[in-house]
Formats: C-alpha cells, sequence, structure tokens
C-alpha cells in the first residue's frame, strides 16, 4: 500500500483521460470508424500511466532533495520527506518505472513513428525537467504550460495520431514534397482531438493552480516561483476562472454545443470549493478535479457515441 500512495493514484485520471477523449475523437466521425486498436489503446494507456507515475517519482525525489518538501507538510504526504523510504529506494523506483516506460514507448514508436518518438522523447525530459534543479519547470512558474500541452492536447492528438497509424498509411508525399493527408478523416479527427484534448488540459492546469495556492507560503520559502507565488492568491484565483471559462469554449470548438459544454459546470463548483478551502481542505478539492476530468471523458462519450 506504499508504493501505491507513492505513484499518488489520485492524480492519474490527468494521463487516462486525454487519452481517453482521444480514442473517442478517432470514433467520432462515421468515415473513421473501426479505428480503435485494442493493442494500441492499452499501450497507450499503460504508457500514459508510467510515464505519470515517472513523473510523480521524480517530482518526490527532486523536491525532497532541493528542500522544498518537509515532513508535516499540508497536502498529500511525500514519502522521502515523511522517512517512508529511503532515497536509495526512490532512486530505484525511478529507474523502473523509467525502464517500464520506455518499453511500452518503444511499441508505440512501431506503431506511429517519429511523431510518436518525438513526443515520447520530450515527455521523458520535460518530467525530468519540472523539478530537477532548483531552474526547473516548477520553480520557474512554467509548469502550467507544459501540463496543458502533455496533460492535453499532445496527449489526446498522439491517442488519435496512434490509432489511425495502426490501421493505414496516414501520410504521403505530394508532388510539391510537402506531406498531405492520405485520409481526410485523419485529419478532421486529429482537429477535433487537438480541441477535446485541450478542455482535459485545462483541467489539469486547475490541478496544477490547487496544488500552488495550497503551497504558496511552502514554495515561497523553499524559492519555488509557482505563479501564485509570482502573482498572488487573489489574482491566481482568478486566472483559475478564466481556465475554467475556457473549457466549454474549447468543448465547442471540438464538438458544436453539445453534452461536452456542460463539462463548465463541475469546474465551476470546484472553483468555488477552491475559494473557500482552507489547509487541508485544498485536497479534497484535487480529488473533485481528477473526478472533473472522468466526467468530461464521459460527456465526450455521450456527445460522439
Amino acid at each position: 500500500m506504499l508504493w501505491f500512495r507513492i505513484i499518488r493514484p489520485q492524480t492519474l485520471f490527468a494521463s487516462l483521460c486525454p487519452v481517453l477523449v482521444g480514442c473517442l475523437c478517432s470514433l467520432s466521425l462515421p468515415s473513421a470508424s473501426g479505428q480503435l486498436t485494442p493493442y494500441v489503446v492499452v499501450v497507450t494507456i499503460l504508457c500514459a500511466l508510467a510515464m505519470q507515475i515517472l513523473s510523480n517519482l521524480y517530482n518526490d525525489y527532486y523536491d525532497f532533495l532541493n528542500g522544498a518538501d518537509s515532513k508535516g507538510r499540508v497536502g498529500f504526504k511525500r514519502a522521502l520527506a515523511e522517512g517512508q523510504v529511503t532515497v536509495k529506494q526512490m532512486r530505484t523506483a525511478c529507474n523502473i518505472t523509467l525502464v517500464v516506460a520506455v518499453l511500452l514507448g518503444a511499441l508505440l514508436v512501431a506503431v506511429g513513428g517519429y511523431v510518436i518518438l518525438g513526443i515520447g522523447l520530450t515527455a521523458l525530459l520535460f518530467a525530468w525537467l519540472y523539478s530537477a534543479t532548483s531552474h526547473s519547470l516548477s520553480y520557474l512558474g512554467i509548469a502550467d504550460i507544459f501540463v496543458f500541452l502533455y496533460y492535453g492536447v499532445i496527449a489526446s492528438v498522439g491517442t488519435t495520431w496512434l490509432l489511425f497509424a495502426s490501421t493505414q498509411d496516414l501520410f504521403c508525399w505530394t508532388d510539391s514534397d510537402w506531406w498531405s493527408v492520405q485520409v481526410p478523416a485523419a485529419s478532421d479527427a486529429l482537429l477535433m482531438s487537438f480541441y477535446a484534448g485541450a478542455v482535459n488540459g485545462l483541467i489539469s492546469m486547475c490541478v496544477l493552480a490547487i496544488n500552488n495556492i495550497r503551497d504558496i507560503e511552502d514554495d515561497r520559502q523553499a524559492g519555488k516561483r509557482t505563479l501564485p507565488v509570482r502573482l498572488g492568491k487573489t489574482t491566481a484565483l482568478v486566472l483559475f476562472a478564466i481556465v475554467v471559462l475556457l473549457t466549454p469554449l474549447f468543448a465547442y470548438l471540438a464538438f458544436g454545443f453539445s453534452w461536452a459544454m456542460l463539462v463548465v459546470l463541475p469546474g465551476a463548483f470546484i472553483l468555488y470549493r477552491v475559494i473557500r478551502a482552507y489547509g487541508a481542505e485544498y485536497n479534497i478539492c484535487l480529488l473533485l478535479t481528477g473526478i472533473w476530468n472522468l466526467i468530461y471523458a464521459g460527456l465526450v462519450a455521450l456527445t460522439v457515441m
């Protein structure tokens, strides 16, 4: 149970849901039916989960080494800071998870080619850069951008790409030596997946925002210049509200007027809870935000099925 808690299962919706949305987008168009390859779906989900677990372990490991985590923190307890595991054990867990993620990624590269290789390599790089040094993404206040991309549009578009690539050649050379889409449905599904995955990315930005608002004082002392540290709690809450309001816009761009636009309702409720939250109450908001991501995936299913 200890290692189950260490991998932070409450956060894993962030990597699972954009993959589910990417799968749904690949099936959303009549001309795109039959693109769901079970083997590719399973491996994509496992790889996405492995990558997020690796990022969580790196975060635990490097935040402890950099002095950003301490015993008795308000947020979910960190194993190293609480003395539940040793640095060596955590480093071993990081290495094992890295090997698993690379092996799963290699299977996907065999299907999706250089596009998936590029996604995988940059994802590994940013998982390490997130908190590995005192100048990492989480310390500079720019992690939100990468959370939006890798837990949103890149994850969903990459999944849609894989599902089409597993059944047919997506692209061919034209006379002008530019790539052209060989399957029109793929182009439409990829664009839909981009907008739909952006909603997942916005929800994951809210997860990060709640973390950072909760930890604002600890982060300030540790030298982590997150957005709430840079701009203050009030401004961070205003930005949170803007992100929530953007979710139905991107849902509309993906699917038009649809069930998916109702994604704003749980977001508004969570915003209300965050505004009123204090101390450990933020942890409940984090759990609710994970459920919000899953609710959105359900709304997408209602929209496209």
